[in-house]
């Protein structure tokens, strides 16, 4: 039957429409409820749910007078009877099933509200037990969310308060839902009873010793018109939790959709900016940061920024950890940008930034959070999964391995050279000066080979400003140890003050050996931050 059949139905046979409730979570169901008693369904709960209903006033059907069998097992059995699923299984459109519900005295259940025993919350408690964690696993709900669920040309499905409004809705306007809504609600419901199994298959294989299986669940957030290149299909899924620094719960203020490499680079320059307390800006391209600093403001720290590399910052991504304020959009709009992010943007560097169509404006909620959470990456036939890398050493002048020492003005570059470092593809090497950028080297197949992109790059911006590259004490970070002393002869070459590192080669005295006879503090961190 279609709707309209049903209604014609249900006026001639003076047919009730029938509702069976049974929540945990109760956020609403007093006023769905109320509302379908107003447009004369009967009610079906059990237990607490219908001791709820009853105490705000609801005639109420309790179940046991539905199956004509009590409820027994302290509730663990109590809606697993052919009176409740026959109710919601049986065809409309059957004569064989209407004839065999007849006969067994079994009456059509129109509409199923259903959520679950919170299990997912039982198991986060840090004293649950076995028991605990077992009596919180729900038989009955998922039974009867999947047989009104398979039963979607009839039958109504609601698991989700947020969908109450929507149900009522149109049972006041048609009588019933339609049957596009009744789709969509089986759908959800089937969502949230796989969801609810993968929770307890995935603590019940703890528990017994099996290896662990990996599920993952996120939500489709935009198909992307290509991947990497235009002949792969992508799309961006979204995860369930909402975690800051992400490109999934960012608002987009303007511009036009965001690409697949679009994704990858900002992505990249959020997890930079989340290292800075400080007002913090980086310019990217590639995954790489071609221009970063720290300044006395959003302005200070974005001037700094474009002048560590005014040529890779074309057609890059800009972020920053501060407010874009007018001055700063003033600064930021000759110059040619893919994206600009930052937590938020004034309304008049927002007007200004605006007339660049194409311009896509990320406001994204920075809001710091140190929990760790997986990181995924996938191969040939198989997944890799780690901890993120959000753990970041201070470096302190008691790492120093060298004989000479670090001077204290030196220790604030250190660090930010050290913080930097980090997000470079390894092999990684970035010299830095006044909480400013003047080369990175990134990728090469050896260190050495980073380290002469990066001085040379350093070279070239200082000169042009008409200094003199030995004479300016460049900070020099990488990401790993160095093999052979050779990093250090040329950062001698060109006049570096001082050198953080992870330490830990087999060669590490002849480094050390090194820097000494040029007069170069060495500090070693004790910690890698490869980027391969």
């Amino acid at each position: 039957m279609d709707l309209f059949e049903i209604q014609g139905f249900n006026k001639i046979n003076n047919y009730i429409m029938r509702a069976l409730f049974s929540v945990s979570d109760k956020t609403g169901v007093v006023e769905f409820a109320s509302a379908l008693k107003s447009l004369g369904w009967d009610i079906i709960a059990t237990g607490g749910t219908m001791k709820l209903l009853q105490d705000a006033g609801l005639e109420i059907i309790n179940i046991s007078d539905v199956t004509g069998f009590p409820e027994i097992c302290d509730g663990r059995v109590k809606t697993l009877h052919p009176k409740v699923h026959g109710g919601l299984l049986g065809r409309r459109d059957l004569e064989s099933h209407r004839q065999q519900l007849k006969e067994n005295g079994i009456e059509y259940i129109d509409l199923v509200c259903v959520n679950l025993y919170p299990f997912k919350e039982t198991i986060a408690k840090p004293d649950v037990t076995m028991e605990d964690a077992v009596e919180h696993i729900d038989i009955g709900g998922p039974s009867m969310l999947r047989s009104a669920a398979k039963n979607w040309a009839d039958v109504t499905v609601v698991c989700h308060p947020e969908d109450y409004g929507k149900v009522i809705d149109e049972i006041r306007e048609y009588g019933n839902t339609t049957k596009e809504t009744r789709l969509e609600l089986s759908a959800k419901a089937y969502t949230h009873t796989a969801e609810y199994d993968i929770m307890i298959a995935t603590y019940m294989r703890k528990q017994a010793g099996l290896n662990e299986k990996l599920f993952l669940e996120y939500d489709l957030r935009q198909s992307l018109r290509y991947g990497e290149n235009p002949h792969q299909q992508a799309r961006f899924y979204a995860a369930m939790e909402k975690v800051p620094y992400s490109l999934a719960t960012a608002e987009q203020l303007n511009g036009k959709e965001l690409s697949y490499n679009n994704i990858q680079d900002a992505n990249a320059a959020l997890n930079i900016v989340r290292e800075f307390d400080e007002p913090f800006c980086v310019g990217l391209k590639h995954m790489n940061p071609c221009g970063a600093a720290v300044g006395r403001d959003v302005v200070d720290a974005w001037k700094k920024t474009f002048e560590a590399d005014k040529v890779s910052i074309f057609g890059g991504i800009v972020a920053t950890n501060r407010e874009i304020n007018l001055e700063a959009a003033e600064l930021m709009k000759p110059v040619f940008l893919e994206i600009i992010m930052a937590p938020s943007f004034s309304d008049d560097a927002l007007a200004l930034l605006r007339t660049k169509k194409n311009l896509r404006l990320l406001k994204v909620d920075m809001t710091m959070d140190d929990k760790t959470r997986s990181q995924f990456v996938s191969v040939n036939g198989g997944l890799l999964v780690q901890d993120q890398d959000l753990t970041t050493k201070t470096v302190v002048p008691e790492m120093c391995v060298t004989q000479a020492k670090p001077q204290a003005e030196d220790m604030q570059d250190l660090n930010f050279a050290w913080r930097i470092v980090k997000h470079v593809k390894s092999n990684a090497i970035v010299v830095v000066k006044n909480g400013m950028t003047y080369g990175v080297g990134a990728g090469q197949m050896n260190r050495i080979g980073s380290a002469e992109i990066a001085l040379k790059e350093a070279k070239a911006t200082i000169e042009a400003g008409g200094g003199k590259v030995e004479d300016f004490g460049l900070i020099l970070a990488s990401d790993g140890f160095f093999p052979f002393d050779d990093c250090v002869t040329l950062a001698a070459e060109y006049g570096v003050k001082a050198i953080v590192q992870p330490g830990g080669s087999i060669r590490d005295e002849d480094s050390i050996r090194k820097a000494d006879e040029n007069g170069i503090p060495m500090l070693f961190t004790g910690n890698r931050h490869f980027k391969h």
